[in-house]
């Protein structure tokens, strides 16, 4: 039996990028970061119509995995992101604030590199899976 104190933070998403990374450096240029968000729709049947929402999930990443979200992924790629979740708050004009992110421990991509990239790229009826671990920040081709 697993003690009440203990919690189990995971989440595991699958989406598309809604804007483009957007890569930079913490003070110092030492630690990479790109923080994004992640389109995730959902398809439902309500009185015998589908309906579609789509929710967006901001995701950060950090070193060499925010390097290579950078330097691979634009707008609109899919994506598969694990990680924990983090509650950021803060306080503005006595008001407070708060907001779940996704810290991406690590990552699936599925396309080749960029389409203005001048080296070769997947095909678009062809996949290119690509993980990267956060931890190690080694890649998997």
């Amino acid at each position: 039996m697993v003690p009440m104190s203990t919690s189990y933070n995971r989440a595991t998403i699958m989406g598309n990028l809604a804007q483009s990374p957007e890569l930079r450096y913490l003070p110092g240029g030492e630690k990479a970061v790109v923080e994004v968000s992640v389109a995730v729709n959902e398809r439902y049947k309500k009185n015998d119509e589908w309906v579609e929402t789509v929710s967006f999930i901001p995701v950060v990443f950090w070193g060499r995995t925010a390097e290579v979200v950078n330097e691979f992924l634009e707008k609109g790629s899919p994506i598969l992101v694990e990680g924990r979740l983090k509650q950021d708050t803060w306080e503005k004009d006595g008001k407070k604030f708060s907001k779940i992110k996704l810290v991406a421990e690590q990552m699936k991509m599925v396309g080749g590199k960029k389409a203005n990239d001048n080296q070769s790229s997947a095909t678009s009826d062809e996949e290119t899976l690509v993980s990267v671990n956060a931890t190690s920040g080694d890649q998997q081709f």
